[in-house]
């Protein structure tokens, strides 16, 4: 509760309510090219996922076109979303990653 004062006269009390922001979900789309192998070597090294996670969410991509590596605000998604783009381009593979969101 925030209470202002002016020349000692309680001018007024508010209640500041903060508004959590906007999450998004980070998705790894599925193709026929990227090996699960190195779908597994990104989700242990960008979303920090032990071995047998990280082969739930490999498999989850392959069996139903997508899978879901985290939830973050926006601005931690998209830098996700860019890091996993830039890590697949690196090792030339097709790897996609998008944000949408929660």
């Amino acid at each position: 509760m925030s209470t202002q004062y002016k020349d000692d006269v309680l001018l007024e009390a508010s209640r500041v309510r903060a508004v959590p922001p906007p999450l998004f979900k980070v998705l790894l789309l599925n193709d026929d090219f990227t090996p699960m192998d190195f779908v597994i070597e990104v989700l242990e090294q960008l979303f920090s996922m032990d071995r047998e996670q990280a082969t739930r969410v490999m498999l989850q991509v392959h069996q139903l076109g997508r899978g879901v590596c985290g939830i973050y605000t926006k601005d931690i998604a998209a830098t996700k979303v860019e890091q996993v783009l830039q890590f697949a381009r690196t090792h030339q593979h097709p790897l996609q990653c998008v944000m949408e969101e929660n």
